[in-house]
């Protein structure tokens, strides 16, 4: 055996990638995976992981780090510091920065400035459209060779229909996937929540569940003619699960996401004008929540990701009509996805692979795994510790969240990237 750096010792082990859960020590070397079983020799570093749980590195495939072009709201740096403290080893940045992600450059100085900052992996997502104005394709076989690993519009639907044929077809002739922000602008412009009873109850333009279910049937249709990988973000209405579902049962290359948000808060957040409840889609109804938790529960739902979407104090404090939509997710993904398990939707494998095997698996990453010689990318988090959510303590510069002052069940307590501490006991190891 080489020599060992770091081992990990008596934790509970989850590798659904590999179908590994037992209490075992895990080993590193040379920022790999050495192995796990019982380790009785010498190593470098011991970590005692009794009663916490060993898992994959996270992966959120779905965040907004605002660089370039906004770094005020987050930045490649400060979204970095915040995954780690989340337990997320890798993240997949939309392309509505300014410039956006679409040309070669913007994606290379992305992944470049991340490899400088050297917490979390940082795989930009390509836009479908130059400007994200849904008219001209990018280059995405060149934005592909500079790093995306898929491509989006995400903070703009594409709304034409001519335009997301072209896009499909062009992405299938590589095998890309494209990840789509269902919502028909002409059903929802200008609403602030979902279009219901709160909407009626706040006096404000609502958003109706069929500016996404429309949109999605309508892709859904194309993806079938040109047998192309269709992907669908934040899910949030039952009607868009139900579709979704359909469409796998037929075989199409369909997947989606949901964000925690979705599947662990209502409509009735936003009551109050709480403006830390606005998102796009919006919270919608009890119905639609419970919709969501069965499509995570059959499998329907591949992936838990965030839509992280960090603003400042003043794109939020200007009244539920105008404020700016998005929360952060990064810090309470994991805490929030547990009530999963302690109500019994998922087994505590299955939650894990929606943020580490199946991510991976959609994005063709090298990640998500504790397979032996794999990087050493590891979460370490105690299933049963509580604390409560202080936005003025999250790292992230964002401090919009919906969880201020609520308790949360689980807390990361390590976070390894390629076996060098990048997060230990609430403080991040630059």
């Amino acid at each position: 055996m080489s020599a060992v750096d770091v081992v990990i010792r008596g934790g509970r082990v989850i590798d659904p990638a590999n179908q590994v859960d037992e209490v075992c020590d895990l080993w590193i070397t040379a920022g790999r995976i050495g192995g796990m079983g019982a380790f009785d020799g010498e190593a470098a570093t011991m970590i005692d992981a009794t009663g916490k749980i060993v898992c994959p590195g996270l992966i959120d495939m779905h965040v907004h780090l605002r660089e370039p072009g906004q770094e005020w709201k987050e930045d490649i740096e400060s979204g970095s510091r915040a995954a780690v403290a989340g337990g997320v080893t890798s993240m997949c940045c939309m392309p509505n920065t300014g410039p956006h992600i679409d040309h070669a450059g913007v994606a290379l100085q992305i992944i470049a400035r991340a490899q400088q900052v050297g917490l979390c992996d940082v795989h930009p997502i390509g836009a479908v459209t130059k400007n994200l104005d849904g008219k001209e394709l990018t280059e995405m076989r060149e934005l592909s060779r500079a790093g995306c690993v898929a491509f989006s519009d995400d903070g703009m639907p594409i709304w034409h229909a001519g335009v997301m044929r072209k896009a499909l077809e062009y992405a299938s002739s590589f095998g890309f996937m494209v990840i789509q922000h269902a919502e028909e602008l002409n059903l929802t412009r200008g609403g602030a929540v979902n279009e219901g009873w709160v909407s009626t109850q706040l006096g404000v333009t609502g958003m109706p569940v069929e500016g996404e279910d429309s949109m999605i049937a309508r892709d859904i249709m194309l993806a079938r003619r040109i047998d192309a990988r269709y992907h669908v973000a934040h899910i949030s209405s039952k009607g868009a699960v139900d579709l979704v579902r359909a469409a796998q049962a037929e075989g199409l290359k369909v997947t989606t996401e949901a964000a925690p948000h979705h599947f662990a808060l209502t409509e009735e957040e936003v009551l109050g004008f709480n403006v830390d409840a606005k998102m796009s889609p919006p919270l919608r109804t009890e119905a639609d929540r419970l919709a969501v938790i069965e499509g995570l529960r059959d499998g329907t739902i591949d992936v838990i990701a965030t839509d992280h979407a960090p603003h400042h104090e003043d794109d939020k404090r200007c009244g539920l009509s105008c404020a700016a939509f998005g929360i952060v997710g990064l810090e309470t993904m994991l805490p929030v996805s547990l009530q999963l398990v302690r109500d019994g939707v998922l087994s505590m494998s299955d939650l894990l692979a929606k943020m580490t095997a199946n991510p991976a698996r959609l994005l063709g990453l090298d990640s998500g795994t504790l397979a032996a010689g794999s990087v050493a990318d590891i979460t370490l988090f105690d299933p049963d510790a509580t604390w409560t959510v202080d936005r003025n303590k999250l790292v992230s510069k964002g401090k919009n969240t919906p969880w201020h002052g609520k308790e949360m069940t689980g807390q990361v307590t390590l976070t390894l990237k390629s076996g060098r501490i990048a997060y230990a006991e609430g403080e991040v190891c630059d």
